[in-house]
């Protein structure tokens, strides 16, 4: 073990930072520890006992900062081996400034990404998508579902809709779905985006290899042609442990006045 860990966890004095319960106490002295690179992913914890003894709390103190922990991801748990430091995931930045695609995101970056398709089919339209997209009485949409991977870490879910008069084959889509828009001159130009944070259900949860529950960012984008006509609809769940979303503010031109 390097000597960060035996610093930490050794036999010198533990403060915690205060306020809040003592499980959330130690939950943030654990957290702050990864955080720092003085434990690193791999690094087992000493036992519920030899923690609890360590930090003098009770045993029932230490299990409960453990499960949330577990919950968020930081530390993960092996049956018959103890609890280790998850691996960390390297994370993503994403301008807000900027109308790309999820493929062009990452390519940028020099990162590979992977997709893998849930859905891909024409169905009747859902109330919530005949509003948005501003469909006609009969008309389809286009829905494609799909696991966004760079290298082995699955990081979003998207789940774009469009009227088939725009995208008449789901199945056409292959790596970008805006490249197969360009082909046809039904690349958007500009879109609305809303982000509210939100806790994984177990089923996206599974999907993204993250506990339920845990810390997620749900976007819903609305992207419109150069005429004003609605073009895409998508929801879309990102890991809140990969991604961050930057975006730059300028002072207006009446605040210089």
């Amino acid at each position: 073990m390097s000597d960060a860990y035996q610093a930490l966890f050794g036999s010198g004095p533990v403060t915690l930072p205060q306020g809040g319960p003592l499980y959330l106490q130690l939950k943030r002295w654990i957290e702050d520890a990864v955080a720092r690179g003085l434990i690193q992913p791999g690094d087992a914890l000493p036992s519920e006992r030899d923690l609890a003894t360590r930090v003098d709390v009770s045993r029932v103190t230490v299990r409960k900062a453990v499960q949330q922990l577990v919950r968020d991801g930081i530390l993960v748990q092996r049956h018959g081996s103890g609890t280790f430091v998850a691996p960390q995931p390297h994370r993503v930045e994403q301008s807000l400034s900027q109308l790309t695609s999820f493929a062009e995101d990452m390519a940028r970056r020099g990162m590979a990404v992977q997709s893998v398709f849930l859905d891909r089919g024409i169905y009747v339209p859902s109330p919530e998508e005949t509003m948005v997209l501003g469909l006609s009485p009969g008309e389809r949409v286009s829905r494609i579902a799909r696991l966004r991977i760079s290298g082995d870490t699955p990081l979003a879910i998207e789940r774009a809709a469009l009227s088939t008069s725009v995208l008449p084959d789901p199945g056409a889509v292959q790596t970008s779905l805006y490249a197969e828009l360009e082909k046809t001159g039904n690349r958007p130009v500009r879109a609305i985006q809303r982000i509210r944070a939100a806790n994984l259900a177990e089923a996206d949860a599974a999907l993204l290899e993250i506990p339920a529950g845990a810390a997620a960012l749900h976007i819903e984008r609305i992207a419109y042609l150069a005429s004003g006509k609605v073009v895409e609809f998508t929801r879309s769940v990102y890991r809140g442990d990969t991604y961050d979303f930057v975006a730059e503010l300028r002072v207006g031109e009446s605040a210089r006045k």
